[in-house]
């Protein structure tokens, strides 16, 4: 068995390894590239293999750094099957046909500016390539073992990072022996919102592991849920609106969820709450459909609290009509918006219309990718660029970091420390600066050798 390493490697964004094993050819995940407009536009950039040769992806979970190429990746001759998790299958044609729409309005609003007259741009993938997407799937349950090919069977375990997210097992079954590889797909923390903790896992001969917050821990989550109130309260005495961008799977339904619970000590009634995410709304219907998946708190604030989907003064708004009609509030609203790092989706219409007012409060609540206008006013750009139009930031502007997805620092050292033979590990899915500190971290309680996978590099298990 040996592994590829094509993307995410360096990067947050763009996760693509390819194992070969029993003489076939698989691929974990089939991301897309995101940041700034040179890092995006590698993702129309040939495939580093041939698509036509894979036998088969498995795919770890939906957000679209892990998803996004699959439209391309059939496009150019993938014709094997696609397995995930069952409620990944719900929420990826969801993901991807707004992906489709983003792409085809990009290309569209460039063809509309273009100097030269030309409307050549075309978007990266269309709805039709996300159609032969999804007739490819091959949705798996949790902890059911399955031999997808000759000599190879898949697990997929719980990861705790979003609903149907996977760490995924690869055994490889050859003249009796067996070898295991481990992806870990994006770890979660134990305790979040909604989800069930991920899976011990105890045995594997590589695992490839993420390390996005492999350089910090988290703020306590209970802390940051009362930062969260202090700014809502903040807000409220300014008189503003609070803007939160937020990715449409699993940080929006957290962010409900927090509220729903927090309600009465919040005086939540006060504000008019918007979903403003025709994605998320979709998204959070799945989410209802899974329940079977939550934790046991979560089905008990469903039934004790305003249910976290239905608040008396929550509004989903889907069509644009309603989105443009937000920005007439001028306080009082609490708008949850995609995307989470800014880069499209309505939320940049909101910013547009609020940042130059300091009454206003901005919240990230989760990771901002380099390059990405959720980066620039993190890192404190006073002016930013919206819809070829610069806008002076006024609002004020809050970091809260222990609502993050991702496992930090101690956890992705308390996940990899189940494995009872202490395998080798190979870091992807991080910065440099984050890979780096984690090995160290890693090295010091005798993890077996650890390696900052690098583009092209390859391993044997």
């Amino acid at each position: 068995m040996r592994v590829i390493f094509h993307g995410a490697v360096g990067e947050v964004t763009g996760s693509c390894h390819e194992v070969e094993c029993h003489g076939h050819r698989l691929l974990l995940d089939c991301g897309m590239i995101q940041g700034s407009d040179i890092d995006e536009a590698r993702n129309a950039e040939p495939f580093p293999f041939e698509p036509g040769r894979i036998d088969a992806v498995l795919l770890s979970h939906a957000h679209i750094d892990h998803s996004g190429r699959l439209p391309l990746l059939v496009q150019r001759g993938f014709r094997g099957p696609i397995y995930m998790q069952a409620a990944t299958a719900d929420l990826l044609r969801i993901l991807l046909e707004d992906a489709a729409s983003l792409a085809e309005m990009d290309a569209r609003r460039d063809n509309e500016h273009r100097r030269d007259g030309r409307s050549d741009h075309l978007p990266l993938f269309g709805r039709q390539d996300v159609a032969a997407v999804m007739a490819q799937i091959k949705p798996l349950d949790y902890d059911a073992p399955r031999e997808i090919l000759s000599g190879v069977t898949v697990t997929f375990l719980e990861a705790g990072h979003i609903l149907g997210s996977a760490c995924v097992q690869v055994d490889e079954i050859n003249n009796g022996a067996k070898k295991t590889l481990l992806f870990s797909g994006d770890i979660g923390l134990k305790g979040t919102p909604l989800l069930r903790d991920p899976a011990v896992i105890t045995r594997a001969d590589l695992v490839i592991m993420e390390s996005t917050y492999g350089n910090r821990n988290h703020r306590d989550r209970a802390e940051t849920v009362l930062e969260l109130g202090d700014i809502l309260a903040q807000a409220r005495r300014d008189g503003g609106n609070v803007l939160i961008p937020a990715f449409a799977v699993g940080r929006a339904q957290e962010l409900l969820y927090w509220l729903a619970m927090h309600w009465e000590q919040w005086q939540l009634s006060h504000w008019s709450i918007f979903l403003d995410s025709p994605m998320a709304a979709k998204v959070t219907d799945v989410y209802e459909r899974h329940e079977d998946l939550f934790d046991a708190d979560a089905r008990k604030l469903w039934r004790e609290k305003p249910h976290p989907l239905r608040m008396p003064n929550l509004h989903a708004t889907v069509e644009v009509a309603q989105s443009q009609a937000i920005n007439q509030v001028r306080g009082g609203a609490i708008i949850i918006a995609g995307s989470g790092m800014c880069n499209g989706g309505r939320i940049r219409h909101h910013l547009l219309h609020n940042l130059g007012n300091n009454r206003n409060h901005v919240v990230f609540v989760g990771y901002q990718a380099k390059g990405t206008l959720g980066r620039r006013l993190v890192d404190g750009a006073s002016q930013v660029r919206i819809f070829r139009e610069d806008v002076a930031v006024r609002a004020q502007r809050h970091t809260v970091g222990g609502l993050s997805a991702h496992a930090d620092q101690s956890g992705l050292i308390e996940w990899y420390g189940h494995f009872q033979s202490r395998p080798p590990v190979a870091l992807v899915h991080g910065e440099d600066d984050a890979r780096g500190t984690l090995r160290i971290e890693l090295e010091k309680r005798n993890a077996g050798k650890v390696t900052l996978a690098q583009p092209e590099m390859s391993i044997e298990v």
